[in-house]
């Protein structure tokens, strides 16, 4: 959430923020709301002095005219301390609400569009595999090698979920290993995380945890919902709390369970493991420093591509439009890794990592003391490690081979403990 006084000093450049973003919100309204509630609290402040007026005359020796006087005139403050109290709680709420809407702002590097398409290139590791034989997608490959079972899970699940089977499981598993002991070299705190938050957690974080467009899954009755990834648990770990300055950058890695609705995704760029309902992800959190947090999100970007490297999968880092950064982050990178399966050859998403700056912080209320004294607002960053089911479609279809076989990354063989996945 930006600062409700950013809002009314840079009015245009929120305005214009909101429509390169491509969103619906009104700024005027927060200004018209803030406003008033600054007007309101002057009067409540006005009337609560009266009030302490009222109360020091009442110590002084009167005769019983001027005390039934001051007794009445008393009262009548209160009840209007009461009412001024109300429209205060009333306009705070109203003033909340509109400025939850209005997004981050974004980097002045960022590029301006309304959709991925228009996210800017900025760098390429690896070159795409040139196959001998026509490649199979992963779901083919799957299939094959009795590694997915789609049809099952549809059965007992419904559609866009999936059993893993045989070599398959092991290759999960050795994929999050292989990311764990990276970021474990890079200082991370590991965490298994609970799979289930309260909605004002997510709401804080920036995701909508009901209602139409919401991509998240809300359990009936206790306010909860199944969390959608482990930015939402690790960036409400410290909700409400002030950390010390000195033990900052707090870099935490978290393994969940993620679930998404994934409403209207459908269609090729959708198939098998691409966009499911459940998956398992490896995510990175920071709280850090404002001053620190652009030099950071280069090194999850970084970290990010070792990871990859690592794999040995062709990928490119892009750097994301303003249209398709979600309403909490400054600025996003994403790695696409190559997908030989995908459409005949496409680049697929498979990391991003964004620096929320303070925008999560202030709805999460987390804070560090300064030299100065004051309680500021820290900012947090997030960034995809590995999200399995992505990086699992890219290890299966760059590495097979012709006679249907997967070959194994070396880098993953001392976890699955085998180099190949045959028939």
């Amino acid at each position: 959430m930006l600062d409700y006084r950013f809002i009314k000093e840079n009015l245009d450049a929120v305005k214009a923020n909101i429509v390169a973003r491509n969103m619906k919100a009104d700024a005027d309204l927060v200004v018209e709301l803030f406003d008033k509630r600054t007007s309101l609290v002057t009067s409540l402040q006005s009337l609560q002095t009266k009030r302490n007026e009222n109360a020091a005359a009442m110590k002084g020796k009167l005769d019983n005219d001027t005390r039934q006087k001051l007794i009445a005139e008393g009262k009548s403050i209160k009840e209007q301390i009461a009412k001024a109290e109300a429209d205060l709680v009333e306009a705070e709420k109203e003033l909340e609400t509109a400025a939850r809407q209005i997004p981050n702002m974004a980097h002045p590097d960022a590029p301006v569009g309304a959709v991925d398409t228009e996210n800017l290139e900025v760098k390429r590791v690896g070159t795409p595999r040139k196959f001998t034989f026509e490649p199979k997608d992963h779901v083919q490959l799957g299939q094959a090698l009795d590694l997915i079972d789609f049809d099952a899970a549809t059965k007992v699940s419904g559609p866009k979920f999936y059993y893993l089977k045989n070599e398959a499981v092991f290759l999960e598993q050795a994929l999050v290993m292989y990311a764990l002991n990276i970021l474990r070299k890079h200082g991370f705190t590991p965490f298994i995380t609970p799979d289930v938050a309260r909605e004002e957690i997510l709401a804080g974080i920036g995701f909508n945890p009901r209602g139409n467009e919401s991509n998240v899954y809300a359990l009936e009755g206790d306010g909860t919902c199944l969390v959608a990834t482990a930015e939402i648990t690790l960036g409400g770990y410290h909700s409400n709390e002030i950390l010390s300055k000195d033990k900052l950058p707090l870099k935490y890695c978290g393994l969940s369970h993620c679930f998404r609705k994934e409403a209207g995704a459908a269609g090729q760029f959708s198939k098998g493991l691409y966009r499911v309902h459940q998956f398992t992800k490896l995510e990175m959190f920071v709280y850090c420093l404002p001053e620190d947090s652009d030099k950071i999100h280069e090194q999850l970007r970084l970290i990010e591509e070792e990871i990859f490297t690592g794999l040995g999968l062709p990928f490119r880092v892009v750097d994301t439009c303003t249209g398709d950064l979600g309403a909490p982050a400054y600025r996003k990178w994403d790695l696409e890794a190559w997908m030989p399966g995908r459409n005949g050859g496409e680049w697929g998403e498979v990391t991003s990592t964004s620096n929320c700056t303070d925008f999560q912080a202030r709805r999460l209320n987390v804070r560090y003391k300064d030299d100065d004294g004051k309680n500021k607002y820290v900012h947090m960053l997030n960034g995809t490690a590995v999200a399995v089911s992505r990086a699992m479609v890219a290890v299966m279809e760059n590495y097979q081979n012709e006679d249907g076989s997967i070959t194994v990354p070396p880098a993953l063989v001392p976890y699955c403990g085998f180099d190949i996945i045959k028939r």
